[in-house]
Parts: structure tokens; C-alpha cells; sequence
């Protein structure tokens, strides 16, 4: 199966432009910069509506810099606090661009980062650089076992099981015809794989390819850590297998060439794509934000993905 890629892979996120922010904000950039801003460039890729830019400063240096504001963007705001906490709580030998100053005053927060002179992998997933992140989400969960002891990382387990469960609520969408005898199974798998999440690693849990960067040297860099948790780092794994699916990559052959996915059973990892996938289908079927008009589809194609990867393991089809 191959699901052809609907959203623009660099270009589905509204932010506001260096211009576009207050000038009393521009200023504080640049202070904590140590140098005058010449020229910003606007990220496209993502679903989030804050301002994300890469800086060059007067005497060549560049910077990567965030920014929310409470007044109208509070969601947003709260997140990037959580990115600051978090990271603040994380070793340095994570590969993530390093956090070197954050500001939470006066309505603003915002966090400036070394600038990666990377790029996103290609889509459709090229085996390479599939291979390259996924060597790395093995590596990270090395380093974040045992979690660190810094901050109190909420649960893994129970992050993605609602009430009423996301599988309850994508009745009532658009699902396919063909998977509504299947949404009971769905259900019970998606418990299995909920009782699997329990573990002792921080997971990155929003392994996308526009959260990765790739540079030069072939490092790996992931990046938007909002979202780190208590458990099994499989699912980053799966997560980011299942949009190999979708691009046509025979992911099950991934699974045994990873360390988190190894040794996993085979009911594990279906729950963690029934999981997944009555996430994904709730959620595409909910209405479209102003701020994030790609979001819904984005959602519904992953919904497409795993549902399509869970049916072949499970022969549905």
C-alpha cells in the first residue's frame, strides 16, 4: 500500500513572521542573542501556530527561536513551557538542538536554540534515512533508561485512553465501512497496547518527520520535545514505522532490526497500532482549527497508515 502524501511537507504551519512579532519582543530576541537580527526565516513544517524562525545575526552567527504569547496563544504558550521544563530536565547528550536560553515574563515565552543547519527527511521515507532515525530513536532510549530524576515525567500508560475511548468516538466519523466490525477488536488490542506503554525510558512520543532533522554528517536531530513521558520507547518506533507504511516501506521488516521493537510480542505491537489508530481517528474527524488547516487531514492520512498496516498484521485484508 502506498498512501499518497496529502499535506505539504514544509508548509503546513501559519506562523508569525520576525515582522509580525511586537517590537518590544524583537528587541529581547536580540538581546538574548548578543547581536543585531538581519534576516529570519519562517519554518513551514508543523501544526502549531507559534512563531519559529531561524535568525541570522549581524556578525554571521544563527539562532533558532520559539516564541508563544499568553494573550493569543495560550496553548501554545503553556506548551513551550513544558518544552523549557522538560528540556531543562533531559542530559545534554540527547541529540536534540541545544536549549540556550529561555524568557517566561511579560505575556511571552520563548526559547532560543543553536541553529542545525539540517534538513527534514525526504518523504517518501528513503531507507537510508529511515534507517539513520531509527538507529536513533535506539540510541535516545539508551540514554533516557532509567528516566531521569529531575522532574515528575507523567505516564506513558493512559496518555492516549480517553473516556469515552478515542475508538467510541471515531463511530461517530467517517470511518470505513469495512473497519466498523472491526472496531470491538480495535478496542480490545487498543488496551493491550495501552497496558504495554508501562516502562522505565523517557519517549519522545511525537516522532514525526517534521520534528527531524538531518544534517550533513548524517546526524539525527529530533527536535520538540513538548511531549516527553514515562514508558515503552516502542512507540516511538512503531510511530514512526507507521508513516514508513503509508509511504509504502515494508515496515514489519523494520521491526527485529530495533532495539526497542526487538524482542516485542507480536499482540504488543498491534495494540500499539490500534492505540494509535483510534487516536487518529477521533481526532481527524473533529473540526478544523483556523490555525492549523492541515491538521485534520495530516491526521486522517495516519489514521489511513496504521489502520491499513494493523489490518495486514491482522489479516482484515
Amino acid at each position: 500500500m502506498v498512501l499518497p502524501l496529502t499535506v505539504p511537507q514544509t508548509a503546513t504551519a501559519l506562523r508569525p513572521t520576525w515582522g509580525d512579532l511586537p517590537g518590544d519582543v524583537r528587541v529581547l530576541i536580540a538581546e538574548r542573542c548578543s547581536g543585531d537580527v538581519v534576516a529570519a526565516e519562517s519554518m513551514g513544517a508543523g501544526f502549531t501556530p507559534g512563531f519559529a524562525s531561524r535568525l541570522r545575526l549581524a556578525d554571521g552567527r544563527r539562532a533558532f527561536v520559539k516564541a508563544a504569547d499568553d494573550a493569543t496563544r495560550q496553548m501554545f504558550a503553556d506548551s513551550y513551557r513544558e518544552e523549557i521544563r522538560k528540556l531543562e530536565a533531559l542530559p545534554d547528550a540527547i541529540p536534540a538542538p541545544r536549549l540556550r536560553w529561555s524568557h517566561d515574563a511579560d505575556g511571552w515565552v520563548i526559547l532560543g536554540f543553536d541553529d542545525v543547519a539540517a534538513r527534514h527527511p525526504e518523504r517518501p521515507w528513503r531507507a537510508d534515512q529511515l534507517g539513520l532515525v531509527l538507529a536513533t530513536i535506539d540510541r535516545t532510549a539508551e540514554l533516557l533508561t532509567p528516566a531521569p530524576s529531575t522532574y515528575d515525567w507523567s505516564p506513558l500508560r493512559g496518555f492516549l485512553m480517553e473516556d469515552p475511548p478515542y475508538w467510541e468516538v471515531a463511530l461517530d466519523g467517517d470511518l470505513p465501512d469495512w473497519l466498523r466490525p472491526r472496531v470491538p477488536e480495535c478496542q480490545r488490542l487498543a488496551e493491550l497496547g495501552d497496558e504495554a506503554m508501562a516502562g522505565t525510558t523517557i519517549v519522545h512520543a511525537d516522532v514525526r518527520d517534521d520534528n527531524i532533522l538531518i544534517d550533513g554528517d548524517d546526524t539525527v536531530w529530533l527536535c520538540d520535545w513538548n511531549w516527553p513521558l514515562l514508558g515503552n520507547p516502542a512507540l516511538d518506533t512503531i510511530g514512526l514505522l507507521l508513516s514508513a507504511h503509508g509511504d509504502g516501506v515494508d515496515a514489519d521488516a523494520w521491526l527485529p532490526r530495533c532495539a526497542t521493537t526487538r524482542d516485542a510480542d507480536s499482540d504488543v505491537v498491534d495494540g500499539t497500532l490500534a492505540l494509535l489508530a483510534g487516536y487518529f481517528w477521533a481526532s481527524s474527524s473533529q473540526s478544523t482549527p483556523e490555525t492549523s488547516p492541515w491538521l485534520r487531514i495530516h491526521q486522517r492520512w495516519y489514521a489511513e497508515a496504521t489502520t491499513d498496516w494493523l489490518a495486514r498484521r491482522r489479516g482484515w485484508q
